[in-house]
């Protein structure tokens, strides 16, 4: 038996680290928290110093059992959870769980899972950090009660089975009042005007500053050059540069896997988490952008061996913000010469992004030199500019480039090229100049990683809860992330060309969404509910205010008790008479009349989801509509909503049968001799084809042949091939094959006696639990 035992979180990290230290040590894994607050509202007493009322999670009775075993047998426990708030609780819970010696248990950090890391950690250990723990314990007893509070308020006001947080009703705000902005956008338009020009044989760009607001003013101004002289009539070179962006925060390393390689925020994180349990990276929560000195040396070193002296230069970043929590460093390779670590692309790709951005953190600035021609005409005021830029020195460039963000205005075009050589006076040909409509844009949608840039400006959250705030809002159908199809629009071309002037009508497509986050119905209307009832609960500055506090009570500033005390009562008090004054909600709207029928048609929040209502048609009953995808009831109109009692529609006919669209409870579907056929996100109901819908048909067909691997009884005993391997389905009962079993072999009689024995062994055991079955996402 070891005489050291250390407990860490995950098996990963226990592999690891065993690795690292001697025969003398065990490590284990707790698996994360050992427990947590109880589902009943029994979990805090809110009269007695809001004590929480812990019990061991029942999935881990046995980590538990086990880890009870193992210490009394050793020597010493060693805690060696993640240095965050949440990692200093999870030591606390198993030393009061497994009912350790404080006084003899030591607690140790590191910020990697290096070597030299853990004996460093070995030889300093510490004691549990009271504040740190009481922090966290605030946080969750803190959000437990607004959640259990804020909940049944909106069963009763809004829908049964809603759910509210303090951190994730403000994300969702954000994200209506987003939605909201670009509904209330107006959308203008210029004219941009541009020239292509040779000098002495060489192309040149340039572009007029000024915008002209009308189709007339562009056409003054084309025609004001018709035989004009386009001359050189200063230029201005300016020697100037680029520097690096400081080494990777959590939330920085989300932004940038999200823009580079198109990751989620929780999917970064699983990744980093990985690397850092391999010992890989550095700690991957964090607010600090400060590097060790050590990573410093080796940095230079990797710097120096492989690009040269002229490349290097020391940088020490300070973090920022007052709020950061362990600021102990930013996240970095532990081994700067390492750049291939994992055989998985996606880890690979992330530690690439790491590695890159902090080696370039210490690398020279990049040296560039601008210049700027200005360009007259001699038949007008106005004047053109032509830019340039050249590379003199690539420095931190030869290593990484930041990606930019989403702009909300147009789409810059950037002319900046080498310029050809050129001195004032000089006098240039012009090939065209072209005068073309720009549209001003909306603010932009979020995206995941945009959200957590926002949320941190903010102060709400903190590196630990960006991904699963995130996650919890999408999941809880308060917001969707997808894509949505642009529309066309038509815009005009003016163009001077050999003394005339012509007009060009062209298309481009606006308004295409890729991978944004958009606000569901019941996401606005719990988020105008919460506004209007709980308006501290979902206001930015209040939530950044209470996450300070929580700063406060790890500093060891603030009592935890006291903090929660004053958050609570005026809240409760708030719900109490929320209960009896707040009217139910369903975001019910009256659209108008039906041309045809003369019944009133509303839009409200139905059971499934948004629908439109048609009062009183047959005998009284209401005739409903689900809202199509982008459709929203604040917004949709009466024309919109009488497309929408167009379904189900003929679509054509396929075997002698006819073929319907229509949507459902789970999505749009084509109806065809009784069977049904999903239709797939990128195709319409109310437009897809006789063509389309066949080969939907006819793909569904040979996918279920191709899973089809005997078929007996009528189709009561079917052989199938399924995502785990070949199973029988049997009378509505799915059955898994023996090991060694050749399902192609297996004949009506052999699948009628694994039904029978299945059943047998049913009645005997009992039923396992089983997970609903999966019956596709509900449309918005």
């Amino acid at each position: 038996m070891a005489k050291n035992i250390v407990i860490v979180e995950s098996p990963a990290k226990a592999k690891t680290i065993e690795g690292y230290l001697g025969k003398d040590f065990l490590v284990k894994a707790s698996y994360g928290h050992i427990r947590d607050l109880p589902k009943g509202n029994n979990a805090v007493d809110v009269n007695n110093g809001f004590t929480p009322r812990y019990e061991i999670s029942e999935d881990k009775e046995k980590v538990v059992a086990e880890l009870k075993k193992l210490v009394k047998k050793a020597d010493t426990v060693w805690l060696a959870t993640d240095e965050d708030r949440e990692g200093e609780a999870i030591s606390w819970h198993l030393a009061e769980v497994l009912e350790l010696d404080h006084s003899e248990t030591k607690r140790i950090v590191f910020h990697e899972i290096t070597k030299k890391a853990i004996l460093h950690a070995i030889e300093n250990p510490r004691a549990i950090d009271q504040n740190l723990v009481d922090a966290q314990q605030a946080r969750r007893v803190l959000d437990r009660l607004v959640g259990f509070e804020l909940s049944p308020i909106l069963w009763s006001k809004v829908k049964t089975g809603l759910s509210a947080g303090r951190v994730q009703s403000v994300a969702v705000r954000l994200i209506a009042e987003r939605e909201r902005e670009i509904d209330k956008f107006s959308v203008s338009s210029h004219f941009k005007v541009t020239g292509d020009f040779l000098a002495d044989s060489k192309k040149l760009k340039a572009e007029l500053q000024e915008k002209l607001k009308e189709k007339t003013d562009a056409e003054a101004f084309l025609k004001e050059c018709i035989g004009a002289t386009f001359t050189v009539s200063n230029l201005e070179v300016k020697p100037g540069k680029k520097t690096p962006s400081p080494p990777f925060t959590t939330s920085t390393l989300q932004q940038e896997a999200s823009r580079k390689h198109g990751f989620s925020v929780s999917q970064t994180m699983t990744l980093a988490q990985k690397l850092y349990e391999s010992g890989k990276i550095t700690y991957m929560r964090t607010d600090s952008v400060n590097l060790s000195d050590a990573a410093l040396e080796m940095a230079a070193e990797t710097i120096l061996s492989q690009f040269g002296d002229k490349y290097h230069k020391r940088r020490v970043y300070k973090t920022k913000s007052a709020s950061a929590q362990e600021a102990h460093e930013a996240i970095r390779p532990t081994d700067f010469s390492a750049t291939k670590v994992s055989s998985d692309a996606r880890e690979q790709k992330l530690y690439e992004l790491i590695w890159k951005r902090a080696l370039a953190s210490q690398m020279s600035d990049a040296e560039i030199e601008k210049t700027v021609a200005e360009i007259s005409i001699s038949t007008s005021k106005k004047k053109l500019t032509a830019t340039g830029e050249v590379l003199k020195f690539d420095g931190f460039l030869k290593v990484y480039m930041e990606s930019g963000d989403e702009e909300s205005e147009e789409d810059s075009e950037d002319n900046s090229g080498v310029l050809p050589p050129l001195k004032v006076g000089q006098v240039l040909d012009m090939v065209q100049l072209s005068a073309t409509r720009k549209f001003s844009r909306p603010p932009a949608r979020f995206t995941e990683a945009s959200l957590v840039k926002k949320m941190e400006e903010l102060g709400i959250g903190r590196p630990s809860t960006y991904a699963p705030t995130i996650s919890t809002i999408i999941k809880r159908e308060y917001v969707v992330k997808e894509d949505r199809q642009g529309r066309e629009r038509s815009f005009e071309v003016l163009t001077l060309s050999k003394g005339k002037i012509q007009e060009q009508t062209k298309t481009e497509n606006t308004g295409a969404e890729k991978a944004k986050l958009f606000p569901t119905d019941m996401g606005l209307l719990v988020t105008d509910f919460l506004v209007t009832y709980f308006p501290n609960i979902v206001d930015y500055s209040f939530t950044a205010a209470v996450e300070n506090e929580f700063d406060e009570i790890a500093g060891g500033k603030m009592a935890w008790h006291e903090m929660l005390e004053e958050f609570y009562r005026p809240f409760h008090e708030r719900v109490v008479s929320t209960k009896e004054t707040a009217e139910r909600v369903q975001g019910e709207r009256i659209l108008g009349v039906h041309p045809d029928t003369g019944l009133t048609m509303s839009v409200r929040l139905g059971r499934f989801g948004p629908i439109v209502q048609m009062q009183g048609k047959d005998e009284g009953k209401p005739t409903y509509a689900n809202l199509r995808t982008g459709q929203r009831l604040e917004s949709i109109t009466l024309d919109e909503a009488l497309e929408l009692f167009k379904m189900p529609r003929e679509v054509g006919e396929f075997e002698g049968k006819v073929m319907k669209a229509n949507i459902g409870r789970f999505g749009p579907y084509i109806q065809h001799d009784s069977k049904f056929y999903t239709i797939p996100k990128d195709q319409d109901p109310h437009t897809i084809n006789e063509t389309d819908a066949i080969n939907l048909i006819e793909a569904k067909r040979a996918a279920d042949a191709a899973k089809l691997i005997h078929d007996y009884a009528g189709g009561e005993l079917k052989v199938l091939n399924g995502r785990w391997g070949p199973y029988l389905a049997a009378r509505g009962e799915n059955v898994k094959l023996p090991k060694g079993v050749d399902a192609s072999a297996l004949t009506e009689a052999d699948c009628e006696e694994l039904y029978q024995q299945h059943m047998t062994k049913l009645k005997t055991e009992g039923p396992a639990k089983k997970k609903p079955p999966f019956r596709g996402k509900k449309k918005s």
